[in-house]
C-alpha cells in the first residue's frame, strides 16, 4: 500500500503535468492568435500602406545650382496585383506633395502576370502624367516592362523619358549639369554602360546610373566613375522578419537587396517597391518612395 508521501507525490506530478499542459495550450492560442493577425496584416494592411524615406545625399561633386535638388524615386508598382488603382493614386498624391525637382521610375511598372485593359492603360497614363517635376521625368526598364509592349507607350504618354542604355544631361538655372544614365535590364535586355565614358559627358562632375536589377551593379561599379546609383527589383524583401535574410529574393537582387549601401565612394540605394509580385503581401516591408536630397 503507498505511503502518504508517494499518494502526494503522484498527486503533484499529475497537477505539473496539466499546468504543462495548460501552459503550453495557452501558448498555441497565443502563437495562433499572432500568426492570424501578422497574416491580416500582411495581405490587407501594409501592402496598401505608402511611406516615404528620406535620405541626405552629400558629395563635394554636386554643383552649386544642385544643393537642396530633390529627387523623389518609386518603383516597381506591379499594376494588376492587389488593389493597384488606390495605390496608384496614393503614390501620385504622395509625389506631388513633395515638390519634387526630379522623379525617377526604376522599373516594373505592370506585373508580366497581368494583362491590362484599355482602361488600365488610360489611367496609368493619366496619373502617370499628373506627376509634377520641375526638371524631368525618367525611367528605366524592369524585367516586367521588357515583356509589356504597353510600358513605352504609357511613359511616354507620361512625359517619362526612358533611359536604355542612354543618358541625359539635366541642368538647373546654370550650365554645369549633372548626368543621369540609365541601363537596360539584365533579364531580358543587355545592359551596356559604356557610353558613360563618353567624352562628351567625361568631364561632367556628378554622375547618377538607374538601374532595375541591382546585381549588375558589380559589373561596373570598379571600373566606373559614378556617384549615386538607383535600383528596385528586389523589394527588400518583400515579406521579412527583423534581422533575419528575406527567405525568397528574385534573381537579379540575390547580392543587393538591403536599402542601402555604400561601396568605394559611391552611395547605392536600393527601394522597397509600392506593389507586390507574385503574392500580395507584405510584412515588416512597408512599401515606400524614396526622397533624395542633394547637397555639397
Amino acid at each position: 500500500m503507498p505511503s502518504r508521501y508517494e499518494i502526494n507525490e503522484t498527486k503533484r506530478k499529475k497537477q505539473k503535468k496539466e499546468k504543462n499542459k495548460s501552459i503550453a495550450k495557452k501558448l498555441a492560442i497565443v502563437l495562433i492568435i499572432v500568426i492570424i493577425v501578422l497574416a491580416i496584416w500582411g495581405k490587407f494592411i501594409e501592402p496598401n500602406l505608402l511611406a516615404t524615406n528620406e535620405y541626405k545625399i552629400e558629395n563635394k561633386n554636386i554643383p552649386d545650382s544642385f544643393n537642396n535638388t530633390k529627387i523623389v524615386q518609386f518603383s516597381d508598382l506591379h499594376y494588376g496585383i492587389g488593389n493597384s488603382k488606390k495605390k496608384l493614386e496614393n503614390l501620385t498624391n504622395k509625389i506631388n506633395s513633395i515638390n519634387p525637382d526630379i522623379v525617377i521610375f526604376t522599373g516594373d511598372l505592370i506585373d508580366k502576370n497581368y494583362t491590362p485593359t484599355e482602361s488600365d492603360i488610360k489611367l496609368l497614363t493619366k496619373k502617370l502624367s499628373e506627376i509634377n517635376s520641375k526638371l524631368g521625368k525618367y525611367a528605366c526598364i524592369g524585367n516586367h516592362d521588357a515583356t509589356n509592349e504597353n510600358y513605352n507607350n504609357i511613359m511616354y504618354d507620361s512625359n517619362f523619358k526612358i533611359l536604355k542604355n542612354n543618358y541625359d544631361t539635366i541642368y538647373n538655372k546654370t550650365n554645369t549639369p549633372i548626368l543621369l544614365y540609365g541601363l537596360d535590364n539584365i533579364t531580358y535586355g543587355t545592359p551596356k554602360i559604356e557610353t558613360i565614358k563618353n567624352k562628351e559627358i567625361d568631364n561632367i562632375s556628378y554622375k547618377i546610373v538607374i538601374l532595375h536589377e541591382p546585381d549588375y551593379i558589380e559589373e561596373f561599379i570598379n571600373n566606373y566613375d559614378v556617384d549615386l546609383i538607383l535600383a528596385g527589383h528586389s523589394h527588400n524583401g518583400q515579406a521579412k522578419l527583423p534581422k533575419i535574410k528575406p527567405l525568397y529574393l528574385p534573381k537579379g537582387a540575390k547580392t543587393y537587396y538591403k536599402e542601402s549601401y555604400k561601396i568605394n565612394d559611391t552611395q547605392i540605394y536600393v527601394s522597397n517597391g509600392i506593389g507586390n509580385s507574385i503574392i500580395d503581401f507584405r510584412l515588416f516591408n512597408t512599401p515606400s518612395i524614396n526622397l533624395y536630397k542633394l547637397s555639397n
